[in-house]
């Protein structure tokens, strides 16, 4: 049996363990493992599985994993979701659908510092959602928002999601925080355009706030200083050149614990939680990428990658077709995995694909992530969803499914963009660097 047959049947059978909800780690790294075995032996596929775990958590890179999570960590147990939430609602109020405006807002900010789509939309739905519903706003609005807000932090840096692309890619992480910072921006602006477009067709879903005083809009907008600093060490610091990504997320970490500390809103309990929280969730990273890394060995072992692109290339298609195929895999992938799996699954195989054919790795990072973004929010197995369900349980799963489908056409307007005007994401990075 060719190789490449030998990587097709490992890829089926990846696929069938992850079905039968294997972890998704141990289904790669199984994959990966015996796949090499059957091409190479077993000999040396045990000597690439016991040496891939050091030479990975070895490398001085990934230490930028775990820094970022501290800093959600911290920021999330620390209330900054609240504070972000009313400087959000300030800057909109008086608008219809001023709440609703202001929760894409703080989803934005949350989720980028945060690093977690599930957290942020776990987090936004026990801040935004009650006080939605308390002024009369659509539920089927207030889930949507969040579910699709929630998602936002995947996109806009500093996101662990781009620093784990950058590692399997082998691309830069400071050209890919550029690369990712408009048209994250942008989706956030196209969110604010769909609930506008809402609020002008159907005003009765959208009730309209009455105008803050100034003094109040001020202090509520003073509730941004902590994120505008994290951000600005974050992200400036990569920008700037002044700090490696490690160094801007030590820094960060280091500031989140001091600013939570100094304005009391964290406790040594909560510390510690955010610790363990840190841990865990670093730990699960680790594995996943270990396995990632064993199935993308044998992957290019297999040389499969470079087979599928001059089947590709044969056949004459036209290279942005084969990118809406990619697409609409990930949008069904999202329905089973979350963010990370999925990029780790599928990179080793599609960006070779995507390379071959004339695109950027840079601006196909930026691709990928916002149709990982449409996965999970897709129904019928959308993860966020799941999320604002288990926390809103007397809402009913359909009003959740139905109220997130406006909110898809802001995403896949973003997909249409990029395909359009790929300088929106590569623009900044030939700038910059």
């Amino acid at each position: 049996m060719s190789a490449q047959w030998i990587g097709i049947l490992a890829l089926a059978g990846l696929f069938a363990l992850i079905v039968l909800r294997v972890p998704v780690a141990i289904a790669m790294g199984l994959a990966g493992v015996i796949g090499y075995a059957a091409i190479d032996g077993w000999d040396r596929a045990f000597i690439a599985a016991g040496l891939t775990p050091y030479d990975l958590t070895d490398k001085y890179d990934l230490s930028v994993v775990p820094l970022f999570v501290l800093m959600g960590a911290v920021a999330t147990r620390s209330g900054m979701s609240a504070e972000l939430y009313r400087a959000a609602n300030a800057m909109f109020s008086g608008l219809r659908g001023a709440l609703a405006m202001g929760t894409v807002g703080a989803c934005a900010g949350f989720g980028a510092i945060c690093g977690s789509s599930l957290a942020t939309a776990a987090t936004m739905t026990r801040v935004a959602i009650p006080e939605m519903r308390r002024y009369g706003y659509d539920e089927r609005i207030a889930t949507g928002v969040v579910a699709s807000g929630g998602i936002l932090g995947v996109l806009i840096p500093p996101s662990v999601v781009l620093v784990v692309y950058a590692i399997i890619a082998e691309q830069g992480v400071p050209q890919l925080f550029a690369a990712a910072l408009f048209p994250g921006l942008i989706c956030a602006a196209l969110h604010i355009v769909v609930i506008a477009a809402i609020g002008f067709l159907q005003p009765y879903r959208l009730p309209t706030s009455q105008p803050m005083p100034f003094g109040e809009r001020l202090r509520a907008l003073s509730g941004l200083w902590k994120m505008v600093i994290l951000f600005g060490i974050a992200v400036g610091g990569i920008y700037s050149g002044f700090m490696t990504p490690t160094e801007a997320a030590g820094v960060a970490a280091f500031a989140a614990i001091v600013i939570a500390v100094a304005t009391r809103t964290m406790d040594f309990r909560s510390l510690v939680e955010a610790l363990l929280e840190t841990i865990w969730t670093t730990a699960m990273l680790f594995v996943i990428v270990i396995g990632a890394f064993l199935f993308s060995y044998f992957m290019a072992l297999t040389q499969l990658p470079n087979a599928v692109t001059g089947w590709v290339q044969a056949l004459g298609v036209a290279p942005w077709v084969v990118i809406l195929m990619m697409v609409a895999f990930y949008v069904v992938l999202g329905c089973f995995l979350d963010a990370i799996s999925m990029i780790l699954i599928t990179v080793p195989v599609f960006l070779p694909l995507a390379l071959g054919i004339g695109y950027d790795g840079i601006w196909f990072g930026i691709l990928v992530l916002v149709a990982v973004e449409i996965g999970m929010i897709t129904p019928p197995m959308g993860l966020n969803i799941f999320v604002i369900r288990a926390q809103m349980p007397d809402i009913a799963l359909g009003d959740v499914f139905r109220g997130i489908v406006p909110f898809l056409a802001a995403h896949f307007a973003l997909i249409a963009l990029l395909m359009l005007l790929p300088s929106l994401a590569l623009w900044l990075p030939s700038v910059l660097y």
